[in-house]
């Protein structure tokens, strides 16, 4: 957001938790979440541009209100243009909103006043000024319910001038009952240079928010009500607050008088008596006449329709989209603009209240080289190679030693280095690498001296010492497939080569063998039958569910009554005689 709007936001919200009547349970937020909320702001000049993940941003006056933007945002070439609330109009303190320098693809537009047209700014002050002379001439009041920001300042600042050149005036007072428009005014005076010429000349000599012949008023309770008057009072509404305290209090005096400076939502009282019932409902439930007089004179700040329309027409946008409306005044602007556009080939949408529009736009993708590669132009057909490096939704090639100049990236080298056993002769691995590859460069290591091998120009081959071999070679796709070949060859001679391999004799003789062998198969038996003990003659005895097996561990000969469990002793001994004792090589 905006400085200025930073300044007012704080007070704008913290306004409302002070007169919010729910329960805390209940509130949106508290001071402590505005106090939290502070540091996460992030402030913005006009037309300053900032980027984040590649969309850019950039804004303009909107007019409306102190601080206001009007933002554009580019996303991958796609602009789109969020006007929010904005007025083309100039008036006595606010510049009017900007025009943008190109068209964009989207304008979401708010059509807050329909098809209406405002009068001229003269003509809605004369009658604004004749309106509250002729009422204090004739010894009435005038309420004029106001929104605490914006249009409070601006007709606070007719009011002065106008009592001003008007010393009769000089008796009747002029209050602006407010406590926010009180503190906002702080706000209006540091911000003086957002303000449009008139105001910074004015400054020069004096300032234009230093009001000569107007006072605040605290409450309802401060205030002396003993003859004419002008009192500004929030809410505009006048649904509740001072501002409807007074209406309460003179409503049923035809002398008084009502000035509604600004836009009125249907359901609220200040729409209600615009349209001069006889009655009114008091705030305390009685109903009174409606005998004082009410006037219409809207000061609002957003765009009419004339507005509107040439801001359109100057624009061009393909594509608007109508926000920040009434149903009825959304659906009449519509149709205007589809009568204004018909010539040409514009989309207008009026989206509901959280309905999603889609719109899809084709864009062709464009890489521009920069840094070495910008500097020779290439011929027609000519390749360009580089490192393509992507940004936001923008695309650069460059060279990898520009890549640190253009971008927050950097290169780097992966050196790597693998050794391989290898003990025969270094001049057959050179033999075998020439028999694939063309460049096979021999040289000594000038560090150690020991013989190397230059293999296409990116691997080398060191004799670390006679039983291993080192590759080294930087990292990258080509290296990396060369070393692999490479790695394999040494590997396939390595095992082509002739062994000599001496027998050692055996570490123990046929005794220890044979006690080694019983042990184990002794070991097996108690796994698969569990009670195994040595008989008579050195048999073994093994009982299994109360039957009795006896093994002649020499013959292989099994005694029992149960056959089946003759059987399978038998069958267990021969496979573990099998796996204890295998067919020694000589057999074969």
């Amino acid at each position: 957001m905006t400085h200025a709007t930073k300044a007012i936001y704080k007070l704008l919200l913290s306004d409302y938790v002070k007169v919010s009547k729910v329960s805390v349970e209940d509130m949106l937020y508290d001071e402590q979440d505005i106090l939290r909320s502070m540091d996460k702001i992030e402030v913005i000049d006009f037309h300053q541009t900032l980027e984040v993940n590649g969309i850019r941003f950039w804004c303009y006056t909107a007019g409306h209100v102190l601080g206001a933007a009007m933002f554009m945002v580019d996303i991958a070439g796609v602009r789109v243009l969020y006007t929010g609330d904005y007025s083309r109009e100039e008036d006595r303190h606010l510049r009017a909103a900007e025009l943008p320098q190109f068209s964009p693809d989207i304008c979401i537009i708010e059509s807050t006043y329909g098809v209406q047209l405002h009068q001229s700014r003269h003509i809605r002050e004369k009658r604004f000024t004749d309106v509250i002379h002729s009422t204090i001439s004739q010894g009435g009041r005038v309420l004029i319910p106001a929104f605490a920001l914006g249009r409070a300042q601006e007709l606070l600042l007719i009011l002065d001038e106008y009592w001003s050149n008007h010393p009769e005036l000089h008796n009747i007072p002029i209050y602006y009952a407010s406590p926010l428009a009180k503190r906002c005014m702080a706000v209006y005076q540091t911000y003086i240079n957002a303000m449009n010429e008139r105001i910074r000349t004015q400054f020069a000599n004096s300032n234009p928010f230093d009001f000569k012949h107007i006072s605040p008023l605290k409450s309802i309770e401060n205030f002396e009500d003993v003859g004419p008057s002008v009192v500004m009072a929030s809410p505009s509404a006048l649904q509740s607050g001072l501002s409807r305290q007074l209406f309460d209090k003179w409503c049923s005096d035809k002398k008084n008088a009502c000035v509604i400076p600004g836009y009125v939502v249907e359901g609220t009282l200040a729409k209600t008596i615009i349209n001069e019932p006889k009655e009114v409902t008091l705030m305390n439930g009685l109903t009174a006449p409606l005998n004082m007089q009410v006037h219409y004179i809207s000061f609002s700040a957003h765009a009419d329709y004339a507005q509107t329309s040439a801001f359109l027409k100057e624009l061009m946008p393909p594509n608007i989209i109508l926000v920040h409306g009434e149903a009825n005044e959304m659906g009449r602007l519509k149709q205007k603009l589809i009568s204004l556009f018909a010539d040409g080939n514009t989309k207008i949408i009026s989206p509901k209240n959280c309905q999603s529009v889609e719109m899809y736009f084709n864009s062709e993708k464009m890489a521009k080289t920069i840094g070495k590669l910008a500097e020779k132009v290439p011929e027609i057909g000519e390749s360009v190679g580089g490192l393509l490096v992507k940004k936001g939704f923008t695309y650069q090639i460059m060279a990898p030693d520009d890549l640190h100049i253009f971008s927050q990236l950097s290169t780097a080298n992966v050196i790597q280095r693998i050794t391989i056993p290898y003990s025969g002769a270094f001049g057959v691995i050179k033999h075998r690498l020439k028999q694939i590859y063309e460049s096979v460069e021999s040289s000594v290591d000038e560090e150690s001296g020991v013989p190397t091998l230059q293999v296409h120009g990116q691997v080398t081959v060191k004799q670390e010492s006679e039983k291993h071999l080192s590759l080294h070679w930087a990292a990258d796709p080509i290296s990396d497939m060369v070393s692999d070949s490479v790695v394999a060859l040494v590997l396939n001679v390595s095992r082509e080569m002739p062994k000599v391999v001496v027998e050692s004799e055996d570490a123990n003789d046929e005794e220890e063998n044979g006690k080694r062998a019983e042990k184990i198969c002794r070991a097996l038996l108690v796994s698969i039958f569990g009670d195994v003990k040595t008989g008579e003659n050195g048999k073994l005895v093994i009982c299994v569910d109360g039957n009795v097996a006896r093994l002649d561990k020499q013959s292989g000969d099994v005694e029992s009554e149960n056959e089946g469990l003759r059987e399978r002793v038998r069958t267990a001994f021969r496979r573990i005689q099998c796996a204890v004792k295998p067919i020694p090589l000589s057999a074969s």
